[in-house]
């Protein structure tokens, strides 16, 4: 099953749950130099160039996240990779996976612009950047 939380709904489950991860989706470029939550493990859904697909996502998850009972938060910039790499990690058993409404950054405004109406960051829960 995969649950959709908001971003302070997401960050009340990392609290509460020491055994829940969180894994960021997002290119290798967006984790690094957009920013990202503390101790959100980045393992790319899909990445530069070309966007794609990572064929070894399930895998590198699995190292990161072995017990597939445990809440996995899925994180990328505006919340639809996240729902792409939590349908696959479903189909390899997952069973608590939880995906970040507008992701990292939020759905784009009336200008174009993220980070203005929603998002981890618009919602000033904890960020940092490498």
């Amino acid at each position: 099953m995969i649950e959709n939380l908001d971003p302070q709904q997401a960050w009340a489950v990392l609290q509460d749950n020491p055994a829940a991860v969180m894994i960021d989706v997002r290119t290798s470029i967006e984790h690094s130099f957009v920013g990202h939550p503390p101790k959100a493990i980045h393992v790319a859904w899909k990445e530069f160039p070309g966007m794609q697909l990572n064929p070894y996502f399930v895998e590198q998850v699995q190292q990161h996240a072995p017990d597939k009972t445990a809440p996995v938060l899925l994180l990328c910039r505006s919340g639809v990779r996240s729902v792409d790499a939590a349908k696959a990690l479903e189909t390899a058993g997952y069973r608590h996976l939880i995906n970040i409404l507008d992701g990292f950054e939020g759905p784009l405004d009336e200008h174009k612009h993220r980070n203005t109406v929603g998002g981890w960051r618009f919602h000033g829960l904890p960020w940092q950047q490498s």
